[in-house]
């Protein structure tokens, strides 16, 4: 007696499908898995007796043979327990339905038969649609998740016996149809983040955070201790608009992948902030098992590097595929995974190691120091940076008397959601910023004035800079003419973008 269902296993961002093969045999009761299963998969043995057991389940008092096919690619997830008890009891007969290639189980059992929610639902399902598969048995707890994806059907189960009855006809599970796709709207807003005028003074720090949110431009704060550039990055996401539904849809299989909390939805913006002291694996993605880093955890919001300098050179250098391709790839012996990673980097640095190099504060640094730290920054890494700005020490008579000004906030964000319209409009794509222009789109859709053009090549001989950076600053000037509501970028737009462009405040001479 032999069947056959379907489950789907995580592969890096995407995944495939799994066939699940069972055969009794007339020998010793016993459970074989074979199919290049690790340890979790081949432990579903015995939670599958004892999850038999506890549903008032006959298992069968044969020699059960499970295959896992393909054999040769590893089965590294627990989701296989549900598949597993459904092909069990096909080939048993104890229920009288066999399932199609239109369904698919996925979910891990509990030893008292109940199911649990697996990690990376959404992937999954997307995984099984693109096969053809219709309809998902799911654990219960994963359904707020899994209804974020659209056009599926979803049977949630939430015992081994429901599943039973309900394939008995005895109890029937009722389906939920996902139709265009649902999710609960997010309680918080942007009220609860850090508000762009709480930070005292640095006008010019402002304005080019405005231009990086409303364009997924990459920034640079540089300046001395305490005067407020981690609350600069920290207000970032209270400027940028909500996050779509496929971009929740895309953020949360992401996070599902590598948090603990792999049910949960996420519907903000990343924020990820990651010490200096993380491991490398840690924030570029890896692992045993090819889990997302911080790099991709931040896709579709912000990545904040506080002390830029103090990160490993290897960890630096890491960032030059995502700024530039916003993916990331995480290639080890055993396997190699891509991640998406199109985020805004906001990155800070002291002036030295002591941070009062150039300040009216006292410098204790020496010179080497000063040049060491600052050499910590390579040419290409700062060249995929479009925007720098210094920020400057604050007078502490105006701590205390500046008032935090909504109105204001709900200003800017307002200018930012309207360039962004002006951006979607243009592209076609909901999400595609001036950030992520291609060099033929900046040639279709940069239309420079000819003063501006002529400012632009002037002073990109004048400044030596590359021609990654004279594209970036015609990206730059693009946004800053969309903040504006103008077609054409003038000579105006121009001159304020080489002024970002300056890595001066980075890397002073010593």
């Amino acid at each position: 007696m032999s069947a056959s269902v379907q489950s789907i296993i995580s592969t890096g961002f995407s995944g495939m499908v799994v066939d699940i093969e069972c055969h009794l045999s007339n020998n010793l009761p016993n459970i074989i898995i074979v199919g290049f299963a690790n340890k979790s998969v081949d432990e579903a043995k015995e939670r599958l007796r004892g999850a038999f057991a506890n549903s008032n389940v006959l298992m069968p008092r044969k020699r059960v043979t499970i295959n896992l096919a393909p054999a040769d690619i590893p089965k590294t997830d627990s989701s296989f327990d549900l598949a597993i008890a459904a092909a069990i009891l096909v080939a048993s007969r104890q229920i009288p339905v066999t399932f199609g290639k239109n369904q698919t189980f996925v979910g891990e059992l509990g030893l008292d038969g109940s199911t649990r929610a697996v990690r990376g639902i959404i992937g999954k399902i997307l995984v099984g649609r693109q096969h053809g598969i219709d309809t998902f048995y799911i654990p219960s707890a994963n359904l707020a998740q899994a209804q974020l994806v659209p056009n599926v059907t979803l049977v949630p189960v939430d015992t081994l016996a429901d599943l039973y009855k309900h394939c008995n006809q005895t109890a029937t599970i009722k389906s939920v149809a996902t139709g265009s796709g649902s999710y609960d709207a997010p309680a918080d807003s942007a009220d609860s983040l850090t508000a762009l005028s709480e930070v005292v003074g640095q006008q010019q720090a402002k304005r080019a955070l405005t231009i990086a949110a409303a364009g997924g431009h990459n920034i640079f704060f540089a300046g001395p201790p305490g005067t407020g550039k981690s609350m600069l990055a920290k207000a970032l996401p209270s400027l940028l608009p909500a996050l779509s539904r496929e971009e929740i849809l895309e953020v949360t299989h992401l996070h599902s992948l590598a948090s603990h909390d792999y049910d949960k939805i996420i519907t903000r913006r990343p924020f990820r902030a990651p010490h200096h002291s993380a491991s490398h694996v840690a924030i570029i993605g890896g692992g045993l098992q090819l889990r997302p880093g911080e790099i991709s955890l931040s896709h579709r919001g912000v990545l904040f590097f506080d002390e830029l300098p103090e990160f490993g050179r290897a960890t630096l250098e890491a960032l030059r595929q995502p700024l530039e391709d916003l993916t990331i790839s995480v290639a080890r012996a055993k396997d190699t995974a891509e991640y998406p990673a199109d985020f805004i980097l906001v990155a800070t640095a002291n002036p030295c190691p002591c941070g009062y190099y150039g300040t009216t504060g006292t410098c204790r640094c020496l010179p080497h120091q000063i040049l060491r730290y600052q050499q910590k920054l390579s040419g290409p890494i700062l060249d995929r940076i479009d925007l720098y700005s210094s920020v400057h020490e604050v007078n502490h008579r105006k701590l205390l008397t500046q008032a935090i000004d909504p109105q204001a906030d709900q200003s800017v964000r307002a200018t930012v959601a309207r360039a962004r319209r002006l951006q979607h409009r243009r592209y076609g794509q909901a999400s595609k910023l001036n950030a992520a222009m291609t060099n033929a789109d900046i040639k279709k859709f940069g239309q420079l004035t000819s003063d501006a053009q002529e400012l632009l090549n002037s002073a990109a001989e004048r400044l030596n800079i590359s021609a990654r950076a004279y594209m970036r600053c015609v990206k730059v000037a693009r946004t800053i003419a969309d903040l504006e509501g103008s077609a054409e970028i003038t000579s105006a737009h121009i001159s304020e973008a080489l002024a970002y462009r300056s890595t001066a405040a980075v890397t002073p001479s010593a």
